[in-house]
């Protein structure tokens, strides 16, 4: 199937179902799409009792679409480029240190209360999946997705100081958790060195989701002396979390200065749009983290402060324009595919279990992981009531851990894994998305009445 036609058809059913959603459902436009598309796939899969032909087509138009790729080679970019721009600086400045360690620390511990939950657990269940394969999926599930929550905290009506929270640690932990998430890989790859074949596997799939991971993290295919040390791990760590802020740094200052010795609106658009796309580029030529490039140089572009000094009124109208436009259209088509990703699955009664176990044990883990940070902070910054409850419930995930899950190689329970990701990223976005408003509204509406009366 050509490229175009892919393009074509997948554009075509994203215009349809937003249609649909506008017209009928009138629900937040991620939540909308991804509904739809999964009632699509539903109804494609009971048409299959009478024929085989709709079904067919579409599990080769889904065949056909590297999800993985698309999402974090392709329109990832795009995705964080938008939301960082739209997010609010000033109090993402204020916020920095807790964001931080919600991002690096919280992502870690969350990764690991998840593995060893969802190794006890499954164990039980009689799913037998190796500890090091639980990291790997505490790893992708973890880290929430910006592209998930910007699209619906936009509309929820949480407090602004604690948007600023959950906006600010998705933009950065979705960096931070690819990371941990090679890293763990590296490990799994290097121990399945002596079991013929699996090593060379598992490196193929490090080299799928980011360029040259065997370099940077020092495993081989070759001669069976590769293998991951202390040191190696941490320099892939280094490498990627701080070369990727670094280089976002820089892409940020050259796009400022290109943009305030200009005033041509239609190239300074362009300039945007080269940042992403080049320093994207850029970033998997050194071995950094794309992701982090692009949040950090996003971040200084959108900075009020910085863009009154760098563009004209008009220069920011059509820049702001251009960015809300690209991200709803790349919003759409991932919450689509997401949806039709549906047709891939390998759905068995034991792996319908495992999903509602991980669920609870995926919210349970992100809660304690957000427990300490927050206790601590909260003496040094104002905190809204009941911060760890919203936040665990307001962490939604979304398509890079689809992708990251489509990255395993079949020797690491990747058909479970895949199934059981799906399920944690499809309850967060529907249920845990379209109820996040009323909880912190319920909550912090019952504090301040609390308080109130405490005070009378």
């Amino acid at each position: 199937m050509e490229l175009f036609t892919i393009t074509s058809a997948v554009i075509a059913l994203s215009a349809l179902f937003g249609y649909v959603n506008v017209k009928l459902l009138k629900l937040p436009n991620t939540i909308g799409l991804m509904v739809i598309a999964i009632v699509f796939t539903l109804v494609l899969f009971a048409s299959s009792m009478f024929t085989d032909v709709f079904l067919a087509s579409a599990e080769r138009l889904i065949g056909a679409i590297d999800f993985e790729s698309v999402l974090l080679d392709v329109m990832l970019g795009f995705l964080l480029f938008a939301g960082a721009m739209h997010t609010n600086f000033d109090q993402l400045r204020v916020q920095r240190w807790p964001v931080l360690v919600f991002s690096t620390l919280g992502v870690l511990a969350s990764t690991f209360l998840v593995a060893v939950s969802v190794h006890f657990v499954f164990g039980r269940m009689g799913l037998e999946v190796p500890l090091i394969h639980c990291l790997l999926f505490g790893a992708l599930i973890s880290p929430t997705d910006p592209i998930a929550v910007l699209g619906i905290l936009k509309k929820a009506g949480v407090p602004k100081a604690l948007e600023t929270k959950i906006v600010g640690e998705s933009l950065f932990n979705d960096g931070v958790g690819v990371v941990v998430f090679l890293t763990i890989m590296s490990i799994a790859s290097g121990g399945m060195t002596d079991h013929g074949g699996g090593h060379e596997a598992a490196n193929e799939n490090v080299v799928a989701v980011a360029d040259a991971a065997e370099a940077s993290v020092g495993t081989h295919d070759h001669g069976g002396e590769g293998g991951t040390t202390v040191g190696s791990v941490v320099q892939l760590f280094a490498q990627e979390v701080l070369g990727g802020i670094l280089l976002g740094l820089a892409l940020g200052y050259v796009v400022f200065l290109l943009l305030r010795s200009i005033d041509d609106y239609e190239i300074e658009v362009m300039i945007t749009l080269a940042c992403v796309m080049g320093g994207y580029s850029l970033a998997h030529a050194l071995h950094l983290s794309a992701p982090l490039a692009i949040v950090v140089a996003g971040l200084i572009v959108g900075n009020d402060t910085v863009r009154g000094t760098m563009m004209s009124k008009q220069t920011e109208q059509y820049v702001d324009k251009f960015w809300e436009l690209m991200d709803m259209l790349m919003n759409a088509i991932l919450f689509v595919l997401i949806g039709l990703e549906l047709l891939i699955l390998e759905v068995r009664p034991e792996y319908i279990l495992a999903s509602l176990a991980a669920i609870v044990i995926v919210l349970v883990s992100r809660y304690l992981s957000l427990i300490p940070p927050v206790w601590f902070f909260a003496k040094r910054l104002k905190f809204a009531p009941h911060t760890s409850t919203i936040m665990a419930w307001g962490g939604l995930r979304g398509g890079i851990s689809i992708a990251l899950a489509l990255s395993l190689p079949v020797e690491m329970n990747r058909g479970l894994l895949v199934t059981v990701t799906y399920a944690v990223v499809v309850f967060s976005i529907i249920v845990q998305g379209l109820t996040v408003g009323m909880l912190a509204n319920k909550l912090i509406g019952r504090e301040s009445e609390e308080s109130a009366k405490a005070s009378v």
